[in-house]
């Protein structure tokens, strides 16, 4: 997924912020990955990042992402992006923000 930031009169930053299956993908695209691939090689060969799961920034490591799936190997990458999708749902819909982020995201920066 990905959003629009808000707009500035600066014309630096991204067009968009990705999170969720949109930053897996790119994660992919710029790994050394073969596929078919089991969820564990996958997060080895990518180093284990933290992947946004929202627009506000907040962050899961993939391989938790991937703990959360119930399969075991993938033989494409679109099959693992589809399989990831509800994860990043669940976390979007499910995950309270902590105290600090709470803070963080009222306070002008």
């Amino acid at each position: 997924m990905g959003v629009r930031p808000p707009s500035s009169n600066s014309d630096e930053g991204p067009d968009v912020i990705e999170f969720g299956i949109a930053e897996v993908a790119a994660e992919l695209d710029g790994g050394n990955l073969s596929f078919p691939a089991t969820g564990d090689e996958i997060v080895q060969a990518l180093s284990d990042p933290r992947i946004k799961y929202d627009a506000d920034g907040h962050t899961v490591p993939l391989s938790e992402a991937v703990s959360d799936v119930e399969r075991e190997e993938f033989e494409d990458k679109q099959e693992f992006l589809n399989a990831l999708h509800p994860v990043f749902e669940h976390y979007r819909n499910s995950r309270t923000p902590s105290v600090i982020e709470r803070v963080r995201s009222a306070l002008p920066l």
